[in-house]
């Protein structure tokens, strides 16, 4: 292949990438994965099953399988990849309501407004639907749980699992965990850590799920859930505050008052532990983490037309931080794979 056709064929590709989105959407919403199962199933049975001619399912099975999300055995009869399975409910790992969340319709029209985005520097979402994307999530259950589900594509264990490798948690006795949701990860570092005590802190619907996680897993002795506003007051006292994918979701002025709340609750000897993308100095295809599941340059647009949050650098954060009087005192990779690591930041006063 010539370069030039090398070259047509990279933005070729990134110009499909839109159809294919499209197509895992229609797969996920359609249950195909578990409708094809552990072996194998015709067009005819999975068009009876999913509602839907057989001659324009075997169309999207085919185009499935040019994704390699699917194999063609035989004429007409289709088999699951193991990049398929990921597809099914209850798999190991299952990125379903990952799938279904990025493919609903209605973020998937930010993206038609990413240049206005681009230019404002605000989220599509708010422009389009007149509110917030957490305001609109509150008055639709049913999105607000699968949005949860689908945060939850990472196994918390793994996430707690790597974080505990990469970090010294014997010096801390408590730790509060801010915007902590659900309670889930919070729950999977103290199963890892038994001297430790916690605080899931979020609002009164993320503590109202997180009591019912830290019952489940007989963690009432040890951990409780305060409902509050990050941008207000965080529960102080603690020698340890772990805040994830949380700074990401909001711009520099409202990130700066995170911070600035966890370093009002910090005491001189305690620590803020950021567990996020830190993004490279320099953006390069040859560079680019390419064993992290997620590109960051994309989740990091996503990041700007749903919700007005950016990724950031080392040099990014360690300025945020300074601003809200700490200091980044190490930045810690974790598995390539995570396409994360950990920023631990100090008291500005502490020495």
């Amino acid at each position: 292949m010539t370069a030039e056709a090398d070259a047509r064929r990279t933005v070729t590709a990134a110009i499909f990438g839109t159809l294919a989105t499209q197509a895992i959407g229609a797969a996920a919403r359609l249950d195909l994965a578990d409708r094809i199962g552990d072996t194998e199933a015709s067009t005819d049975e999975l068009a009876s099953a999913c509602d839907v001619p057989a001659g324009q399912l075997k169309r999207l099975l085919r185009a499935l399988a040019s994704l390699g999300l699917c194999a063609e055995r035989s004429p007409g009869r289709f088999a699951l990849t193991e990049a398929g399975a990921l597809l099914r409910r209850g798999a190991p790992g299952t990125l379903l309501n990952f799938a279904k969340l990025m493919t609903y319709q209605d973020f998937q029209r930010n993206w038609l407004n990413l240049e206005k985005s681009l230019r404002t520097g605000r989220p599509a979402f708010d422009a389009e639907f007149g509110q917030s994307v957490y305001d609109y999530m509150s008055g639709k259950p049913e999105l607000a749980a699968l949005f949860h589900a689908a945060m939850r594509k990472s196994g918390h264990d793994e996430v707690a699992a790597a974080i505990s490798a990469a970090y010294d948690f014997g010096r801390f006795g408590t730790v509060v965990d801010v915007g902590g949701g659900d309670g889930s990860l919070l729950a999977a570092f103290l199963d890892r850590h038994p001297h430790l005590t916690g605080t899931v802190f979020d609002t009164e619907a993320g503590v109202a799920r997180a009591r019912e996680t830290i019952a489940a897993a007989g963690l009432e002795e040890r951990c409780r859930g305060v409902a509050g506003d990050f941008f207000t007051e965080v529960p102080k006292g603690a020698d340890l505050y772990f805040i994830k994918n949380v700074v990401l979701n909001w711009d520099d002025e409202r990130a700066l008052q995170i911070l600035r709340r966890c370093r009002e609750a910090i005491p001189d000897h305690g620590r803020l532990l950021i567990a996020e993308p830190v993004l490279p100095d320099t953006a390069n295809a040859d560079t680019l983490n390419h064993e992290a599941t997620e590109n960051p340059y994309l989740t990091d647009l996503h990041m700007l037309v749903t919700v007005g949050g950016q990724e950031r650098t080392q040099a990014e954060y360690t300025a945020l931080c300074a601003r809200a009087g700490l200091r980044v005192t190490e930045v810690v990779p974790l598995a390539r794979e995570m396409n994360m690591a950990l920023v631990e930041a100090v008291p500005e006063t502490a020495a």
